[in-house]
């Protein structure tokens, strides 16, 4: 395996926190790297012979690049023609109609609810999961095409976003009761927060969102973006698509964005997180 600049960066992290050379070494032969190359890559580390690359935060300047998502006001996505809403170019967000039907949302509401748990956030320090009072929500994980529905969906949202199957988290579904919410926040992993390289090293940074709105809510639970003063309202089977990382690898500071208070009612959604590498 290659020691590109995420190994890297996780190599100078884990130095820096004064991990032995034995339980670095242990991690990259877990993750596939042969233990002489595992070695020699600590060997160099410890020794102050590689160099953490410069990282890009959110506040860098961001270049808009093309979309991945195709032009077109109709896209085929796997088995489903999808219809385009709305485009914006700066943040990039597409808002899409129909990409799943009445049913299938119903279908993971119901293969859901059962299985709910209070979500969590990552830690910025230690890159650990926790339960936070800026996100009231409850939600549940399937893992990529575990099973024929799933298969399904997961096979026409990389489609959609144009973003191979193989880099796709799971899918995440979430519900908000009244007064659920998430306060301002970004899906990226800050570049800048210690406990991110854990998350990054191997599959490298996330570099868009898929939310799929599986109800219809009766009062509140936008999609909002404060920097870019835009603002989505939940329709059911519609979804909301937002890409943060361009090619070069810059993180854009206008798709910071919120959940906004669900005021009556219940509000359902399903995300998909796509990565640069492959997931998993």
């Amino acid at each position: 395996m290659k020691l590109d600049s995420d190994w890297r960066n996780w190599l100078a992290e884990n130095v820096d926190r004064g991990c032995t050379a034995e339980t670095i070494v242990r991690s990259m032969v877990g993750a596939g790297f042969t233990e002489d190359a595992a070695s020699e890559a600590v060997k160099r580390a410890l020794a102050g012979e590689t160099a953490r690359p410069v990282v890009r935060e959110a506040n860098s300047t961001y270049t808009y690049d093309d979309c991945p998502v195709p032009e077109g006001n109709l896209i085929h996505a796997y088995d489903r023609d999808i219809k385009v809403v709305m485009r914006v170019r700066e943040p990039q967000v597409i808002l899409f109609a129909d990409v799943l039907s009445d049913e299938e949302c119903d279908q993971m509401i119901e293969r859901s609810r059962s299985e709910l748990a209070r979500s969590t956030t990552v830690n910025g320090e230690t890159g650990a999961d926790e339960v936070i009072a800026n996100r009231t929500s409850e939600g549940t994980e399937f893992r990529r095409c575990q099973d024929e529905l799933i298969e399904r969906l997961d096979r026409r949202l990389s489609a959609l976003m144009n973003w191979p199957l193989e880099n796709g988290e799971g899918l995440q579904i979430l519900r908000y009761g009244v007064g659920g919410e998430f306060k301002p926040h970004f899906d990226f992993f800050p570049p800048k927060d210690p406990g991110s390289w854990r998350h990054v090293t191997a599959p490298g940074q996330r570099v868009a969102t898929l939310i799929v709105y599986l109800n219809e809510v009766e009062g509140g639970g936008a999609t909002a973006f404060p920097a870019a003063g835009l603002s989505v309202a939940p329709k059911k089977g519609g979804a909301l698509y937002f890409r943060y990382c361009n090619s070069a690898g810059q993180l854009d500071p206008l798709t910071q964005h919120c959940g906004a208070p669900v005021t009556a009612g219940e509000k359902w959604i399903m995300t998909k997180w796509m990565r640069q590498r492959r997931f998993g």
